[in-house]
């Protein structure tokens, strides 16, 4: 019997995790939160560490910012992102909402536009789209970025969580690539327990086979109130 399909993470929980909860991918060098650290966390909804950060703000925003003053990051215009960020993937599939209380931004990648079946290697078509978002994510670097992959059911627990984790660290690492800062990016994988249509064992669902990728903006108060804490 596979685990039950749950929400491992969400508001009240997430901002007790702290920059402790993160470990070094060992093959990659990259930082991603522990499992660990999150077996127990449970919530309600799903998508997305609802009203959080992977890793915690404090920490990750210090780290993107340097040295650089904290009144550059004044004045960030979310609602540009979004309306940017949806035009440039119009007609692909690609939903981009506001989440957290207007608080961060979303971007789905469904199934279709991410990976073959089975596979972690990211198609031509879908870096294509992944240019697009690591240009807004150049364009509007005052933001924090985490990276989430979610399987359907099919197959082992072990299996489906083993690849969600490759490709959040695979979408991770393309963005990088793209000349996305690493400081500003975590990436998780999720396996099956975050379905977005809820099924039994070993159901092909599609809307449930997704990447997602949070933006978080931070401003000079953030980076303050960062600088503050972490004196």
């Amino acid at each position: 019997m596979k685990r039950s399909k749950f929400v491992v993470a969400a508001l009240a929980s997430v901002s007790l995790l702290g920059v402790s909860g993160c470990v070094t991918d060992p093959n990659t060098g990259e930082q991603k939160i522990s499992r660990t650290a999150v077996g127990g966390v449970l919530g309600a909804g799903a998508g997305a560490l609802l009203g959080g950060v992977i890793g915690g703000k404090t920490g990750r925003i210090i780290g993107a910012v340097g040295g650089a003053a904290a009144g550059g990051y004044v004045g960030y215009r979310m609602d540009e992102q979004i309306k940017e960020l949806r035009e440039g993937t119009a007609g692909t599939g690609v939903d981009v909402t506001s989440v957290d209380g207007g608080e961060a931004i979303l971007v789905n990648l469904p199934d279709g536009v991410t990976f073959a079946t089975g596979s972690a290697t990211i198609s031509p078509a879908f870096r294509d789209l992944l240019d697009n978002v690591a240009g807004s994510l150049r364009q509007y670097p005052n933001s924090l970025v985490d990276v989430y992959g979610y399987t359907d059911t099919v197959g082992s627990s072990a299996a489906n969580q083993r690849l969600s984790d490759q490709r959040a660290q695979a979408v991770a690492n393309y963005l990088i690539s793209q000349g996305v800062a690493s400081s500003r990016i975590r990436w998780m994988g999720f396996g099956e327990t975050q379905l977005k249509v809820q099924t039994g064992d070993n159901v092909a669902n599609p809307l449930n086979r997704r990447v997602e990728i949070k933006i978080i903006p931070f401003d000079a108060q953030d980076v303050n109130a960062a600088r503050q804490q972490g004196m």
